[in-house]
C-alpha cells in the first residue's frame, strides 16, 4: 500500500525543528548530513554540516525534512512537499505521470544511491511532490 508524509525544507535549521518536533511529538529520529552522504564531494563546504535528509516516525505518522532545497531557496509554498512512498516501479512511473500532467517536473525520476527511484514535481496546482520507490536490489532497475 502506498503512503502520503509530509516533507519540509527548511534554510539550515533542520536539525533544530526536527529535534523541536521530536520533543514535542515523540518517536524516533535519524538524520544524515551532506557530509556523510555519498553526495559530500560534490557539495560546497559551507553545506556539509546541513541536514541532507531527516525522518521522525512513530506509529501514527512519518515527518520527513531537509535544508537541501533547489536555487529559489526556501520560500513560503516549496518549503513542503508530500513524498508518495509507492510500492512498486510500475506505480511510481504511473503516479508521476499522471499528476505531472499540466504542471512542471523538477526532478526526472531517476534511480539514486540510496537504492530508490525517485522524483519530484510541483502540479498543476502548484503543490509540491515527490516520489519515492525503495528498489530491493540494483537488479531492478530498468
Amino acid at each position: 500500500m502506498s503512503t502520503i508524509n509530509s516533507y519540509l525544507r527548511f534554510n539550515g535549521n533542520c536539525k533544530e525543528a526536527m529535534s523541536f518536533y521530536k520533543d514535542c511529538l515523540g518517536g524516533e529520529l535519524a538524520m544524515q548530513k551532506v557530509g556523510e552522504s555519498p553526495m559530500a564531494n560534490n557539495m560546497p563546504q559551507q553545506m556539509q554540516d546541513k541536514i541532507m535528509h531527516a525522518s521522525l516516525k512513530n506509529e501514527g505518522f512519518t515527518i520527513m525534512g531537509s535544508d537541501l532545497c533547489d536555487e529559489s531557496g526556501v520560500i513560503k509554498g516549496n518549503n513542503i512537499s508530500l513524498l508518495l512512498d509507492c510500492d512498486n516501479e510500475q506505480q511510481v512511473r504511473s503516479f508521476y505521470e499522471l499528476l505531472s500532467k499540466g504542471g512542471k517536473k523538477t526532478h526526472p525520476l531517476e534511480k539514486t544511491f540510496w537504492n530508490a527511484l525517485f522524483g519530484d514535481l510541483t502540479d498543476k496546482f502548484g503543490i509540491n511532490w515527490m516520489f519515492n520507490y525503495q528498489m530491493e536490489s540494483v537488479a531492478e532497475v530498468s
